[in-house]
This record gives C-alpha cells, structure tokens and sequence, in this order.
C-alpha cells in the first residue's frame, strides 16, 4: 500500500459537519496550482492506475504466469524445445514409429537402451488401444499405482471366470466384497455399471437440452418451462435473447431475487436515537458524497451504496457505537462508506490516502480502517445490497425510453437521496415511482402493462411515493446542498435539472 498522503494544514472542511463539501480542494486544483514546472504538468482527465517500470517488473499472465518469476538464463533451451516438440506425437502415427524403434533396436544390437525403448513402444502401444477401446475410461494412475492395477485387474478378471464357471453365491459375495483401490458412489453396483447409468442419465438429459444453435430455440422450450409474458406487454427480453451481454435468460430471475432481499435491509427512524446528529448534517453528508463521486468519477452505484452503507450502519448500529459516533465524525462514516464501496464497484478503486486527501486531513490512516471495519461488522459483511439506480436502469431498458428521460428519472432518484424522509420505502418501488414521474414530467404518457409486468408494481402501488418525490423536486433549492442540481444542470445530463416541473394532479391523473 503507498504511503499515506495527509494534508498539513487542513483549509477546506471546518471543524462542525456544517462546513462539510463547500470550498472542498480537489486533486486537480491543487496541480493546477503549482508552480513547478515539473509539478505544472498537464492533469489528466481520468486517473490511471502507476503502471510498473518495463525494466523491474515483466509481464505478468492474467492468472499468474510462474515462469516470469525466473531469469531468462533459466528459460528453455533449444534441446528442451527439441525434447517437447517429440513428445507431442500424432496418434495415427504411433504404431509406424514403434515398428520403425523395434527395427532399430536389433540392428543397433544395443541391449541396455532395447530394453527403455522396447518399454516406452509398450507404453505407447497400451495407450493407442486404450484411446480406441470401445470400455469406459478408468481412472488415471501414477507410476507407482500401475502395478497394484494390474494385479487387481488381473485378481478381478480371475474371480470373474470363477464366477462364470462356478455361479455360486458365494462367489458374488466375494467379488462384491473385494477391495478396490478406486471407489465409487455407489458402491453397491460395479464400476463397468456404476458407467453405464451415469452415460444413461448424462444421455437423457443432453436429449432435452438443445445444443444446435441454428435452431434458435428459446430456453423455455428446453427446460419444459413455460414463460409467456401477458398480451399488450412487449417481451423485452426475447427481443434480446440471443445477446449474452443482455443476460435475458436470467435478467427476470436476477432482479425479482434482489426484490426479494429488499426486506434484510430495513432501514428505520434511526435520528431519534442519535444524539447532536439531524436531518440536515446528514443531507449535507449525502451531498458531500455526490460531490466525492464526482471528482473521483465514480460510477454511480458506488455512490448508492455508499449512501445505503451509511444509513444502515446507523440503523443497526449499537448504543454504544452510536455514542461514539459524534458529528465531527460523521464524514468519517460516509468517507469509509464510499471507500468500501468504491472497492465493490469500481474496477479501479481510489486508494485510502485518496479518501484521506478529501477529508484534507481531518481523520488518520487508523481512523478510517477502523470505522471501515465497524460498518463491515454491522452489516455482516453483506454487499449485495438491492440498489434503487439498479433497479431504475432495469425498468428503463425494458420500456425503451430515450436516455434524457432516464436521466431525467436519474435526477429525481439521486435528489430523493438527501431526503430522510423517503429511507423508510423499497428501491424497487423508489426506482419504478421516479420513472413515472419522468415520464410525467416529459408528457410521455402513463404506467404502461409493459411496465407493471417488468417491475411487478401497479401505479397505486408506489403513487404516494412518486407524490413524495414531485414534492421534493418542488422545494425551494439551498446553496449548501445543491450538488446534485448543478451536476445534472450541465449539458452532458441533457440539463435535465431545468426541466419544467408537474403538479400533484398531473401524476393521479
């Protein structure tokens, strides 16, 4: 891990909470102030992982390439290529090469290498057989094991005659109680058996399995399942069968799975337990952590979690963690939060001295670890955690509305964010009532069948919900928390913020 950066004199976050995200000194302004030339260098847009020195460190496989570890002096030579490139033999070509060293041997008359050669012909000879036998493969053996399977093949094959000549019961006991180096399943049935239903079973289920792909048979007509989706309702998935980044075979049992984990992640009035800790310091965390999101370019479902981390942890957290949890402390619970969940989500998550850098020093290395372990111990170590912005792009997909109206819906769900008031509903619900009211707002017409098949809610079912969000969108902007609003008032969000906004009767309507 680098050595950890800390601001020395903090100047951007003031000691109460209140001061928490204004005046905020990013990484890029302050290399925009330097003035070394050197230090003055042009800032990329994106951060990059350090890449290695070319001279220190080799090229590595993506599974861990061992050879790379050992100096080139050890790497193989010309006579360890020539040895491999004999090994790797034609089968069609085996039995010509065997005559061809049996022929040799007796003209060279060489008795000591005859008797190498003449077993390695056997071997190669055994091997062809064995590949062209019509028997079930047996077991792969080492060295030492051949000759105690031989022998037992040999006591096999002679109790079987014995079996066969004398056909008493006895000796079927005898055979069925002897000793094997190898045992099976059931052990009750013979291996040759035991192989036999094991084809059985193998052959009858690759029957109703469909493993031509011109055919173009749906899973549900191969599984026997049957999966229709009811008249008026555009069967998005369908549509997308055959694309494997669309995952239409499982995207309707993915999402009804994490509808179903909604209830182990319950999130009450958890303020009126906290002492010095209210509605708006925990607004200004949330707006805070949107504008982390945004100087580390995030993704987005960082930033949900973070924000569900930090009220779960406030939720299930104990009295005497919550006594602890003070308000000077409170960025320090939503900088680990982010930190966790930047390094579930993110494919290159910031390092902690990052997350340390934007509390411009406020907390040590010590200090985060350990608030980051407590909020893994309060929510046992569960990251699976349904997410409303999971949900919302799922619902959007499947009624093909244009990007400006999903952002649109991005806006209002990421709003309702800084709202304590709106903790207590389900993300499913929140995601399916902000998309309603995008859709409302752009005058694209109501909750579709396709809609309520998708998201498995009716309109009166999360109405009073979207009723709440429209009355959010409604207050009167605050320069300490308006984040969100700037950030979606930009271009490259279609400046949905600006967008007019729509009465109460418009969305009962």
């Amino acid at each position: 891990m680098a050595p950890t950066r800390l601001a020395t004199k903090p100047t951007a976050i003031n000691e109460n909470l209140n001061g928490i995200g204004h005046g905020i000194t990013t990484r890029s302004k302050q290399l925009a102030s330097l003035k070394n030339h050197k230090d003055g260098l042009k800032v990329p847009n994106k951060r990059k992982a350090d890449s290695p020195l070319k001279d220190v460190t080799a090229k590595r496989a993506a599974f861990g390439d061992i050879t790379n570890a050992f100096h080139k002096s050890y790497g193989p030579n010309e006579k360890d290529k020539m040895t491999v490139a004999k090994k790797v033999t034609v089968e069609s070509k085996i039995l010509p090469v065997v005559k061809n060293i049996k022929s040799q041997i007796i003209l060279n008359g060489k008795q000591s290498k005859a008797k190498q050669l003449q077993k390695a012909a056997a071997n190669a000879i055994e091997t062809v057989q064995k590949h062209f036998t019509k028997d079930p493969p047996k077991p792969i053996a080492t060295r030492t094991q051949n000759g105690i399977l031989k022998n037992i093949e040999k006591k096999d094959k002679t109790i079987k005659e014995q079996n066969q000549s004398s056909g008493s019961d006895k000796s079927r006991k005898s055979d069925a109680s002897e000793p094997s180096l190898y045992t099976t399943a059931l052990e009750t049935n013979s291996p040759a058996d035991t192989t036999k239903e094991v084809y059985t079973t193998i052959r009858d289920k690759l029957d109703k399995v469909n493993l031509d792909d011109t055919a173009d048979r749906s899973l549900d007509e191969e599984t026997e399942i049957v999966h229709r989706v009811p008249p008026g309702v555009v069967d998005f998935d369908q549509e997308n069968w055959n694309d494997p980044l669309q995952v239409s075979h499982y995207a309707m049992d993915i999402f009804n799975y994490l509808k179903s984990r909604e209830r182990l992640f319950p999130i009450d009035d958890y303020l009126r337990r906290m002492n010095g800790i209210t509605t708006w310091m925990r607004a200004l965390l949330v707006d805070w952590m949107v504008e982390v999101q945004e100087s580390f370019e995030l993704n987005h479902e960082t930033l949900y979690l973070g924000v569900k981390l930090v009220d779960l942890y406030l939720t299930k957290s104990t009295q005497k963690q919550r006594e602890h949890l003070t308000k000077e402390e409170l960025q320090l619970l939503g900088a680990s939060a982010l930190f966790i969940a930047s390094k579930f989500d993110e494919r290159i998550p910031p390092l902690v001295d990052d997350f340390l850098y934007i509390c411009d020093g406020a907390y040590t290395l010590s200090q985060l670890l350990k608030m980051e372990m407590d909020i893994l111990r309060v929510v046992d170590f569960d990251l699976g955690i349904p997410l409303s912005y999971r949900f919302l792009r799922r619902y959007a997909r499947c009624a093909r509305v244009s990007m400006p109206t999903l952002t649109l819906a991005r806006f209002v769900l990421e709003q309702c964010l800084l709202e304590y008031s709106l903790l207590g509903h389900s993300d499913s619900k929140m995601a399916a009532a902000a998309l309603y009211l995008a859709l409302r707002m752009k005058a694209l017409g109501g909750w579709t069948p396709t809609l309520h098949y998708y998201t498995g809610y009716e309109l009166k079912d999360f109405l009073p919900i979207a009723i709440a969000q429209n009355a959010v969108l409604h207050k009167k902007p605050k320069a300490a928390i308006s984040t969100v609003r700037n950030k979606y008032s930009h271009t490259i969000f279609f400046e949905v913020a600006k967008v007019p906004l729509v009465e109460d009767s418009v969305l009962t309507s």
